[in-house]
């Protein structure tokens, strides 16, 4: 499984990241079964070592999904996750902030959504969106950009030393398969409450946006909270390569079956 992650401090130019890519898999019914098969088995140990994470209860894990419009992070949610416990899972999606939000710094209400420790944490868009529509915007200037790079990763930082795994992806999709995704939405019924008329306004802007993800990848992809890059023009791929690191990175924190509690006799025990 090729890795996609993002090297800290490492310069991007997206135009290079191919996000028609499969990696190994064939662009074939044959291989798309046979990705599919192998992301069914981690959702599956994904499943497990969930139980484990909240059994245990010292440790969280926090996903952070970016991208374009129709990228796919609902499906990726939907999908992926589809074998956790929801009590131990919880999912949050940053709107437009509210007047009492922005009398507090932008990661006021981010902190507070932090996973606690026994939780998976997901982010459907997140703190990151402060530096990215603000800026394509223009709301913000390129010095607030980068002394908020500088706090966002003081702040990932914080969170890690508190225990918290950090996943960040950006879900990579060309502007050829965000038109054919916006053009089904139009065109299916089931999907167009899916449609908002500001998404083809966004769409205008997108060299603007594929510069403000470079830049914001570049600056804040660590080694205790790195990016990966995504390629989700195929969303069976996608849901491989993301649950492929989910449960790398579950599996990386050496989780183990609490013990059992002490001094009772499990062989001998009956219940009447």
């Amino acid at each position: 499984m090729r890795n996609y992650q993002v090297k800290p401090e490492s310069k991007l130019n997206l135009l290079h990241f191919d996000a028609d890519d499969t990696g190994d898999y064939k662009k074939t019914d044959k291989s798309k079964e046979k990705a599919k098969a192998v992301t069914e088995k981690l959702i599956g140990r994904l499943g497990e070592l969930q139980e484990r994470l909240y059994a245990n209860g010292n440790r969280a894990l926090l996903i952070v999904l970016q991208g374009m419009d129709t990228s796919g992070k609902d499906g990726t949610i939907k999908h992926v996750m589809s074998g956790v416990n929801p009590q131990g899972c919880k999912v949050v999606s940053f709107k437009t902030p509210s007047p009492e939000e922005l009398d507090h710094d932008f990661l006021w209400r981010v902190h507070q959504k932090a996973p606690a420790k026994g939780q998976i944490g997901i982010f459907n868009r997140s703190h990151y969106e402060d530096v990215l529509i603000t800026r394509v915007h223009g709301l913000i200037s390129d010095k607030v950009v980068k002394q908020r790079f500088n706090q966002i990763k003081e702040f990932e930082e914080l969170l890690s030393e508190s225990g918290i795994v950090i996943l960040k992806f950006f879900l990579h999709i060309s502007k050829d398969e965000q038109k054919k995704r916006l053009e089904e939405r139009i065109s299916n019924p089931e999907k167009r409450w899916k449609f908002n008329e500001a998404d083809l306004e966004e769409r205008k802007l997108w060299k603007n946006y594929l510069n403000a993800f470079e830049a914001m990848m570049a600056a804040t992809s660590t080694d205790r909270a790195p990016w990966y890059i995504v390629p989700a023009n195929h969303k069976w791929y996608r849901n491989l390569v993301i649950a492929d690191r989910i449960v790398n990175a579950l599996e990386d924190m050496k989780l183990k079956t609490p013990s059992a509690p002490a001094g009772i006799n499990f062989d001998k025990l009956k219940i009447e």
